[in-house]
């Protein structure tokens, strides 16, 4: 229906492909949106209104340095870092911080950890003093009553030196990847993590993201191991939960999810637990398969731990002490969010309950039918992305991506990065994982 032509409603029949296109341009409208909205200072007129919301002057107020602990179910969110085209992300509008770990599109995180500066009641002198900071602004009530209950603040922790950063001095990130035992053979899921521990080439096992800037993808992996979570209350197994847990300083782009995807490969037997060796000799395969990534859903940033002093240099002297500091939780807060995530809990909960009776009923009926020769268990398969082939395809038979020197001789030449010529040989020769290249890259 067409509306406002000659002050009628005119029913017309519209061209599918015309009607995709509004609602593509309706879609992009609402974007533009919500950029203005973002970008709007206080004063100016939003909706033909304007704002009486008189200015923050932060100038005026005392500052302090701390780091902030909260998590975040990011299931349904764009990921951690604020974008151009949404404001439906974890830091909508970045401010004057660092954060610990980006997480992306449906990622969650138990333990994410900012440095910024905020408004403190004291001045600077007077901040570290016990008395102070017992009485200082409840920085994580202030923020829990205004952020949706999928996003807690849990706790904070006054900072000695400024120029300390929860991006730079964390020492380690852990994740965990939770997924259902099923028909997965774990044993050999496991051998073949294990092969990934230590300084390796990851770039078949992640998504490189050359157009950033990044060409180096030799990374160390601390700890790598797959655990039980927790146990289903009947005899069946196969609904038992376990996790995948990964240590490290740094991880690549959907390391964590490529690095899934293949262990799941393994433990439905469909690849062997040396398919990862072959993956990370880059000179024997210079080129990644094309695979599907795991789910999004079951992967969180676990731990984040720091380092005792800042890598930084500090514009004032600091003594041998750690520039870290207690977390502070206060009762009344933790109290309540404990509260809140038990509400989600006994709703998500229930639903699960619900449904694992169900399946435990149809098991019944099937034995009956069917005989118990066959069981069913293919709770994990719909943790892997993409269209399932009835035949299935070994990687390394699979058509392989661009190599990384192709990417890069491709950027560098839409002036997207700059690497010299020399990196990029010693790039394609290093293979033995002995640390990271020589490479300077620029983005732009």
């Amino acid at each position: 229906m067409i509306e406002g032509f000659g002050g009628l409603n005119l029913w017309v029949p519209l061209d599918k492909e015309l009607v995709e296109k509004i609602q593509q341009l309706g879609a992009h409208n609402k974007q533009l949106k919500c950029i203005v909205q973002k970008n709007l200072k206080p004063g100016d007129v939003a909706n033909g209104k304007a704002s009486k919301k008189r200015p923050f002057d932060f100038c005026k107020c005392f500052k302090r340095l701390i780091l902030l602990r909260f998590y975040y179910l990011g299931w349904d969110y764009q990921g951690f870092a604020a974008q151009e085209d949404s404001v439906d992300t974890i830091a909508e509008k970045p401010q004057n911080y660092n954060r610990c770990g980006r997480t992306d599109k449906g990622v969650s995180a138990f333990h994410q950890v900012i440095s910024l500066d905020v408004r403190s009641k004291f001045p600077p002198e007077e901040q570290l003093l016990d008395e102070n900071v017992a009485a200082e602004l409840d920085y994580c009530a202030m923020l829990n009553r205004v952020l949706p209950e999928e996003i807690r603040c849990l706790a904070w922790m006054p900072m000695v030196n400024p120029s300390y950063s929860a991006r730079f001095d964390c020492r380690s990130r852990t994740y965990r990847y939770f997924f259902p035992r099923g028909n997965l053979n774990i044993s050999a899921m496991e051998e073949a993590a294990r092969h990934m521990l230590g300084s390796h080439d990851f770039r078949n096992l992640c998504k490189m993201d050359v157009g950033n800037g990044v060409v180096n993808f030799v990374r160390s992996i601390e700890e790598i191991c797959i655990r039980p979570s927790q146990a289903d209350t009947t005899d069946d197994r196969s609904y038992d939960m376990m996790y995948l847990q990964l240590r490290g300083k740094a991880f690549l782009w959907h390391q964590v999810r490529c690095i899934m995807a293949v262990l799941l490969l393994v433990g439905q037997g469909k690849e062997t637990p040396a398919i990862v060796q072959e993956l990370l000799d880059v000179e024997k395969n210079p080129c990644k398969p094309q695979y599907s990534m795991a789910s999004d859903v079951p992967l969180n940033l676990y731990e984040c731990q720091f380092n005792e002093k800042s890598g930084e240099p500090s514009d004032r002297k600091t003594d041998d002490k750690s520039d870290l500091r207690e977390w502070i939780y206060k009762e009344d807060n933790l109290s309540r969010t404990i509260s809140e995530l038990q509400t989600l809990w006994t709703k998500h909960s229930v639903k699960t309950t619900m449904i694992r009776e169900m399946l435990a009923t149809l098991h019944g009926v099937f034995q009956e039918n069917f005989g118990a020769a066959r069981s069913i268990s293919n709770q994990a398969d719909s943790l892997t992305q993409g269209v399932r082939s009835k035949e299935y395809c070994p990687l390394l038979q699979r058509q392989r991506c661009e190599s990384l020197e192709n990417r890069i001789e491709h950027y560098s030449k839409k002036r997207r990065i700059e690497v010299s010529a020399k990196s990029i040989e010693s790039n394609a020769a290093r293979t033995d994982g002995s640390g990271p290249s020589t490479q300077t890259v620029g983005s732009t």
